[in-house]
């Protein structure tokens, strides 16, 4: 993908009043940044985010739903500030600190050239499944 990922190439719904925030410390490359500020329009149904910056500021949307899961606000010291849905109706996470790996896993993947997420979708529902005691 060569286009640039806007707010309206997708439904998106805006964060809930309901969110909480916390830093998350991570340098990030030039590199790694100009993917991210291309941002992603999922194209398959596996690809399951929906995510574009406006200015310094990530927006990561769950893609069936638009729901804003993570506002990340970058900072160049490298503590970003993250806002991160507390709806239960919207998302089930209530732990910052499940909340901090599983961003950390994201960015990891959508800073990765290209981008792959089939790739991506097996491990979170590999993660899910272990969660579960499934594995």
């Amino acid at each position: 993908m060569t286009d640039i990922a806007r707010r309206d190439d997708w439904k998106t719904e805006p964060m809930p009043e309901r969110h909480e925030t916390f830093v998350l410390e991570r340098s990030l490359s030039d590199k790694e940044m100009d993917a991210l500020r291309r941002g992603n329009v999922p194209r398959e149904m596996e690809d399951k985010w929906f995510w574009y910056m406006e200015g310094d500021t990530l927006f990561a949307h769950r893609s069936w739903t638009g729901f804003c899961i993570y506002r990340t606000d970058f900072a160049e010291d490298g503590k970003h500030l993250v806002t991160v849905n507390r709806d239960p109706e919207q998302y089930k996470c209530t732990s910052i600190d499940e909340d901090v790996r599983s961003l950390n896993k994201l960015l990891d993947w959508w800073t990765r050239s290209p981008y792959d997420h089939y790739g991506q979708w097996l491990s979170e529902t590999c993660d899910a499944l272990k969660k579960a005691g499934k594995v």
